[in-house]
């Protein structure tokens, strides 16, 4: 059973009061004291009770934060990103992930509802009206990872993937000399896979090179699927470009099962540049995005829009992107 601030108390030798404003910080408490009931609070494994703490402070030191999903190193990055800043500001950091069996809109619906949140950091592909109008009408503070949100009451960050494949495709193109290219979309609805497209696009038009369009959705099965349908065709192109790693992943996957050869037979790069990129046979070039610092800026973001009761402007942060030269291609 987890210790109390009762036994905290007695084994200090203080009132239950003096225990609390230490845990606090409460500036009426010795150093010394404080000290000691730290001391004594880790020996005894406690760990405060956040939601009762909430309560009688009238004020959340929690703040959401809702992704598309979690298992994806991604993903995972942006957790890291968005933890470390509040764990720095002594908040703790509740995650949800939307998928097939609950809607994105419920689960906003649902962090909402329960009042517990002071903030709530939320990537989302596409943000639509009914989305924004749920989200204006809580009047919690909160920040958007999206790429090309036009809506503008909320502070947004976004990655510079326009940028980034337009940057890769004309590397591609100029400096590996591919005259037939190719390029693996992620999902229709997605802002940052739209950029991700239109930048590759403008650049095959830009220097007249040829090229075609393989729908996907950013998972390694749509890479694989895909890589299979292009390689296939009569007339192949010459090199991949997918619109994230793990896409790339799932293009190794199939050029290893009909034992070809990557780059001799057929040249693949990805975006993203998660961990596992380098460690590819052959390590594979991409367009890094500093994911870890997506997710810090978040929360420096809503941190900031928290602490000013939300009486500033909404702004807009870009990450940018740069690329990462290996040996896929």
């Amino acid at each position: 059973m987890a210790a109390t601030i009762k036994e905290i108390a007695a084994k200090a030798r203080v009132s239950i009061a003096t225990v609390s404003r230490a845990l606090n910080r409460d500036p009426r408490v010795t150093e010394e004291t404080r000290r000691q009931i730290l001391k004594i609070a880790d020996t005894l494994e406690y760990r405060p009770n956040i939601l009762a703490r909430n309560f009688a402070q009238k004020k959340s030191n929690l703040i959401g934060l809702i992704l598309p999903e979690i298992s994806d190193e991604y993903f995972t990055e942006i957790i890291k990103g968005v933890d470390e800043i509040a764990f720095s500001q002594n908040l703790y950091t509740i995650v949800a992930s939307s998928h097939k069996y609950k809607s994105l809109k419920d689960e906003v619906v649902t962090f909402i509802k329960s009042g517990l949140l002071s903030g709530l950091i939320l990537l989302v592909s596409y943000l639509d009206d009914e989305l924004s109008s749920i989200l204006s009408k809580s009047h919690l503070p909160v920040v958007i990872i999206n790429s090309n949100s036009k809506n503008k009451k909320f502070d947004r960050i976004g990655i510079d993937d326009y940028s980034g494949s337009f940057s890769m495709t004309t590397h591609l193109i100029k400096k590996k000399h591919y005259d037939f290219l190719s390029h693996i979309t992620g999902p229709i609805d997605n802002d940052d896979a739209g950029l991700r497209r239109n930048g590759f696009i403008d650049a095959c038009k830009k220097f007249g090179s040829k090229y075609i369009i393989q729908e996907g959705d950013f998972s390694k099965d749509a890479g694989f699927n895909a890589c299979k349908k292009l390689l296939n065709l009569k007339s192949r192109p010459r090199v991949i470009f997918a619109a994230n790693d793990m896409m790339a992943i799932g293009c190794y996957d199939y050029i290893k099962q009909v034992k070809l050869e990557i780059p001799r037979d057929i040249g693949v790069v990805g975006f993203d540049d998660v961990f596992v990129s380098q460690y590819l046979n052959p390590p594979l070039t991409t367009v890094r995005v500093n994911i870890e610092e997506v997710g810090k800026r978040a929360a420096e973001l809503l941190l900031k829009k928290i602490q000013s009761n939300n009486g500033v402007e909404s702004s807009v942060i870009h990450i940018p992107t740069e690329l990462v030269i290996r040996e896929s291609c």
